[in-house]
């Protein structure tokens, strides 16, 4: 087969549409095949829970490069959404509504959340620092459980059509303490960078504070709540994303 349109592209992959209403993710060229093979397993795993999401069916080779088929989720990125309309209430009750649905499924043949931040924290040096081992330390005392994590849950892993909301990317799915899924989310909204040459940069860091704390009422969760994991989750995000 041929490649049709693209419909979006990533860090990771690009998007293209496919046969019978479904889209093939092509990941880059020397991409992990472990990591295509876990988000696949993932994908499987949360298949029957009760929430929308794209169902995945194979991995194919295509030209010397991996790719999963998915079902073709129809709509506009919440993100964008949200940056073109400027409606950051409705864009953090959306975000809500479709988290507590997520939230709700137990999941046990992933990873643990607490296996992947600690191997995080452990893989940014040989000699850790205070703030390390004091994550370490917290880490180990904070709940376990076996709920669903998305582990990428943010506006632009959202797809919304109408009053229907899909998430998408399950590559960091996990299982754990629910707290932890919307800490990530809060990381995710308001803590990773904006670029210092960006324009409009304080509004940018305005509205990442708004949809967090938007988002954390409709949720109905302090951030005293969840600042053990946000202090962990800062640590190894050094490790996830050492730049930057």
């Amino acid at each position: 087969m041929e490649l049709k349109n693209i419909i979006g592209i990533g860090n990771t992959a690009t998007v293209y549409e496919w046969e019978d209403d479904k889209v093939l993710k092509l990941f880059h060229k020397g991409y992990s095949k472990y990591a295509i093979e876990r988000e696949f397993h993932n994908a499987k795993s949360i298949e029957n829970m009760s929430f929308e999401k794209p169902k995945a069916y194979e991995i194919i080779d295509f030209e010397e490069q991996l790719g999963i088929v998915y079902d073709k989720a129809e709509g506009e990125s919440l993100l964008h959404w949200v940056l073109k309309t400027g409606d950051v209430k409705q864009c953090a009750i959306t975000m809500a509504r479709l988290h507590k649905k997520m939230g709700q499924n137990n999941i046990s043949d992933v990873p643990n959340y607490k296996d992947f931040l600690r191997e995080e924290i452990l893989d940014i040096s040989s000699s850790k620092t205070i703030e390390q081992q004091k994550a370490l330390r917290i880490l180990d005392i904070l709940p376990e459980g076996n709920a669903f994590c998305h582990g990428d849950f943010h506006p632009d892993n959202i797809l919304i059509s109408g009053d229907r909301a899909v998430v998408i990317d399950f590559m960091n799915v996990c299982h754990g303490d629910f707290l932890y899924d919307v800490a990530r989310t809060v990381f995710l909204v308001e803590y990773t960078p904006v670029p210092t040459d960006a324009e409009n940069r304080e509004q940018l860091l305005e509205f990442k504070k708004a949809l967090a704390d938007l988002y954390l009422n409709e949720m109905e969760v302090t951030r005293e709540m969840i600042q053990d994991y946000l202090l962990v989750i800062i640590e190894a995000r050094k490790g996830e994303c050492p730049n930057g």
